[in-house]
């Protein structure tokens, strides 16, 4: 089994950029892997419809890339751990894990014992080398979302469970439960405060931090905060971002009084 680059990096003390995948399609996928991210996550909680099917031939895609392959997880259920891993994911980020408790049910379904109680039938994943089992524990990264009040109170709790690599804040959600509305980026000081607090408390267990970021710009800013672990975008928000330029560069070559015929 290859050493898993993301742990590299961050031994090294190096932030990981990356990118999120919510259509589910091989090629997509395999183009983004070879784009230079660090890592590719393919979205179940979140995608259109992103079955382990397409799971699978996303994974599949990213061999030959120099990306981790991870996947976000629907929820903290033991039986999606399983299908994800052993079909090859390198790293699961689990959402809405809120106390010390939930992190450790993560522990238990993605870490073999004795660290966890994970099965044995690594199907695909038996492709990466006889070593499997002997290094998954080591090499797969484990990610738990904070992204409710609940959570950011327990930050230090779940940070300090063993087997849980990094905290990774959904901003969004943790605005909602704030009262505040929804978005990334949030500039609202008690939002700042209990991203700071996560942060914090990643770091004082030895462990890594990420937030999902608005774009480019905000990942440099967060690299720069200590922040470890952040998507530049995603599969649909580049194609968005492309066709809307593509769009704006033709239409504004034009006379104005042919703008008519597209608009």
């Amino acid at each position: 089994m290859r050493p898993n680059r993301l742990k590299e990096l961050w031994r090294q003390g190096k932030p990981a950029l990356g990118v999120w995948v919510s259509t589910g399609d091989p090629y997509v996928v395999e183009s983004l892997g070879r784009a230079g991210f660090d890592w590719v996550l393919i979205d179940m909680q979140h995608g259109m419809g992103i079955d382990v099917g397409q799971v699978v031939a996303c994974l599949q895609a990213l061999n030959g890339t120099d990306a981790v392959p991870l996947v976000r997880l629907p929820w903290n259920q033991p039986e999606y751990f399983q299908w994800v891993l052993d079909a090859g994911a390198y790293g699961v980020l689990v959402p809405l894990v809120n106390s010390p408790d939930d992190a450790r049910r993560a522990v238990q379904a993605c870490r073999y014992p004795p660290l966890g109680n994970r099965s044995f039938g690594p199907n695909r994943a038996r492709l990466f080398g006889p070593d499997y089992f002997e290094r998954a524990n080591d090499e797969i990264v484990l990610l738990v979302q904070i992204e409710t009040r609940e959570a950011v109170e327990q930050a230090e709790a779940i940070a300090r469970v063993d087997g849980i690599d990094a905290l990774y804040i959904g901003p969004a959600d943790l605005a909602i439960s704030m009262g505040l509305p929804p978005g990334l980026d949030i500039r609202d000081p008690a939002h700042v405060e209990a991203c700071q607090r996560v942060l914090g408390a990643a770091r004082a267990a030895g462990k890594v931090a990420g937030i999902h970021c608005a774009g480019p710009a905000e990942v440099v800013r967060r690299f720069q905060e200590g922040w470890m672990f952040c998507p530049a975008g995603s599969d649909i928000g580049f194609v968005n971002a492309g066709a809307r330029q593509a769009v704006e560069v033709v239409r504004g070559s034009r006379p104005a009084e042919s703008r008519g015929v597209y608009d």
